[in-house]
């Protein structure tokens, strides 16, 4: 019974995510600067741990639409992920599944302007499909970066 209720849950997170995306609920990249701006701040004034707590929490004012965030530092360590927490402590410098290396990309711009866009595909959410997405990324006081991402 349990197997069950847990297979009619996953399924139904699975349908509000891709009606999600049939519904027009997808946010705009502006939306996605404004979030990635918002992350910045909150890392500066609550400092990094309060702040990656509230990027996880469903309440915590992060979660809008299909935007998260996500921060790494400039080695390519994930260090907070709110959509899929098992990337935290991983290196993903070298990572390219759907033909760029997007976290390199991300660490050049931090690094050499602080903060801009990054252009990558990425697998569209209720889909197999990889489509073009576009990240807002910006360093912080604490020397690392968060992004926020949307699809073009």
């Amino acid at each position: 019974m349990i197997s069950r209720l847990t297979a009619i849950a996953a399924g139904a997170l699975l349908c509000g995510t891709f009606n999600l995306a049939l519904a027009g609920e997808m946010a705009t990249p502006d939306e996605a600067k404004a979030m990635s701006q918002k992350a910045q701040t909150a890392v500066n004034t609550m400092g990094q741990d309060k702040a990656f707590a509230a990027f996880a929490a469903d309440d915590g004012g992060f979660k809008e639409k299909d935007l998260y965030v996500f921060c790494m530092d400039m080695d390519g360590v994930m260090l907070s992920h709110a959509m899929k927490p098992e990337l935290v402590g991983k290196n993903l410098l070298d990572f390219n599944k759907y033909g760029d290396t997007l976290f390199k990309n991300m660490i050049e711009v931090a690094k050499t302007s602080g903060e801009g866009w990054v252009d990558y595909k990425w697998p569209y959410p209720g889909s197999d499909e990889i489509r073009e997405k576009t990240s807002y990324v910006m360093t912080n006081d604490g020397g690392f970066f968060c992004g926020v991402g949307a699809y073009k």
